[in-house]
């Protein structure tokens, strides 16, 4: 359990899509919008762990049309997603007062969509669950549905502890992060990176 912990927590941290996105929504909707965001991935990490539990996540990989369904669909949401923080970004640019930038108002329900859709339509998500969790199963456990859905509670636990945290931190930094050359830029950066990761998504094989 420690060993999963540790590997987890480790892949949590690393750059990628859920930091970018809960950056994004921390900025355009303060706390709540990046604590909102962060549920909504946590919720689209018990679909992949759930249906890894089931098997059905090794029916989905073991299907070729399932899985380039779901990665064309996740490619795409993602490259939406990229696109709209990119003319956020231009209007960030061409905005000259801070009440301009913060004053963009949405609803809670579209940083908690944001946020599961994200991680619900990754096929990388369901592989996770598929190939790195189960190594870590005991090979004479009573149930192997239990133990699984054990360990992605524990992941779980990880993901809202540490983006908890980087909320907390990025809350503190608000007033100096919502200038608009410097939110700007963040989106910027938060853009290119969800297309980065959607083109990756997009050409890389199983």
């Amino acid at each position: 359990m420690t060993t999963f912990a540790i590997a987890a927590l480790v892949l949590i941290m690393l750059p990628g899509p859920d930091q970018a996105l809960i950056t994004a929504n921390s900025l355009a909707g303060g706390r709540s919008g990046g604590v909102l965001t962060m549920i909504g991935g946590v919720l689209g990490l018990g679909v992949h762990a759930l249906a890894a539990a089931l098997g059905l996540s090794a029916l989905l990989l073991a299907s070729a049309t399932a899985f380039t369904a779901l990665k064309i669909v996740g490619t795409v949401y993602l490259l939406w997603l990229s696109i709209q923080l990119l003319r956020s970004a231009m209007r960030s640019r061409r905005s000259s007062e801070v009440a301009d930038v913060v004053a963009a108002p949405r609803r809670g329900s579209t940083y908690l969509r944001q946020g599961f859709l994200s991680n619900a339509l990754n096929p990388k998500v369901a592989l996770f669950f598929v190939t790195f969790l189960p190594q870590f199963l005991s090979v004479d456990s009573a149930s192997f549905q239990a133990e699984s859905l054990t360990l992605s509670g524990v992941f779980a636990l990880l993901y809202l502890a540490w983006f908890g945290l980087y909320i907390t931190v990025v809350a503190r930094l608000g007033r100096w992060l919502r200038r608009p050359s410097v939110k700007a830029r963040i989106e910027q950066v938060t853009g290119l990176l969800l297309a980065t990761v959607a083109v990756r998504l997009a050409t890389e094989s199983r």
